[in-house]
């Protein structure tokens, strides 16, 4: 389906979006408390890049401690709706994408049987063979682990849907035809004037599409 020019698709951030609560940030607390307290308000202010700083806290983590990710990770609940969008978008014949900053182990591990139902999930890959987690990213640009308006790049479609709820999104929000957008992905959006839908919920998207598309 890469390279295929399609009439439309969703990219879909994961942590916070996808799942009701930020979890990789709070892995990130959990596991390097101390580079995450340093670098974290660096990232959100813009200071830091997300690809220094993300990777700079993931490879102080000991590889050890990546079962112990996953587990904590797995109980993490979905937002509500995002299966009826899901059957919404396999009716209009639509894809969607789940584009993450996290890690494919997390977003695999809550997805669990849905993974099958999403079109493709690009996320940061690491390697545990050494004693310190060390990151592995096709995807990584100048200001991100996973660039994520690289992916959509690679999806040549007349209308992109992006939806996400913070920083990490900021890129992909600003390139797409049509974004909704949670806080505080809604404020970065209005500092660079790009008009954007509030959401609460997947059922409200599925509905706004259906109107938009109808």
């Amino acid at each position: 389906m890469a390279g295929e020019q399609m009439k439309r698709i969703v990219f879909c951030d994961f942590d916070g979006t996808i799942t009701v609560e930020e979890t990789f940030v709070a892995v990130l607390k959990k596991f390097a408390p101390e580079l995450s307290a340093k670098l974290l308000p660096e990232m959100y202010a813009k200071r830091l890049t997300l690809r220094e700083g993300v990777k700079q806290i993931l490879q102080s983590i000991p590889s050890a401690s990546y079962a112990e990710i996953i587990e904590l990770t797995k109980p993490q609940l979905l937002r509500p709706g995002f299966i009826e969008l899901l059957d919404f978008l396999e009716l209009q014949g639509v894809p969607l994408i789940v584009i993450s900053g996290g890690l494919r182990g997390m977003v695999e591990v809550v997805l669990d049987k849905l993974v099958h139902r999403v079109e493709r999930i690009y996320a940061v890959d690491v390697d545990t063979s050494s004693a310190y987690l060390k990151v592995n990213s096709q995807y990584e640009g100048d200001t991100e682990l996973i660039a994520k308006v690289q992916v959509m790049d690679k999806y040549p479609a007349d209308e992109k849907i992006a939806i996400g709820d913070s920083i990490t999104d900021l890129n992909m929000g600003l390139q797409a035809s049509v974004v909704f957008a949670r806080s505080p992905l809604a404020e970065y959006l209005d500092e660079h004037q790009k008009v954007y839908i509030p959401w609460n919920n997947f059922l409200e998207i599925r509905d706004h599409l259906a109107k938009l598309w109808s």
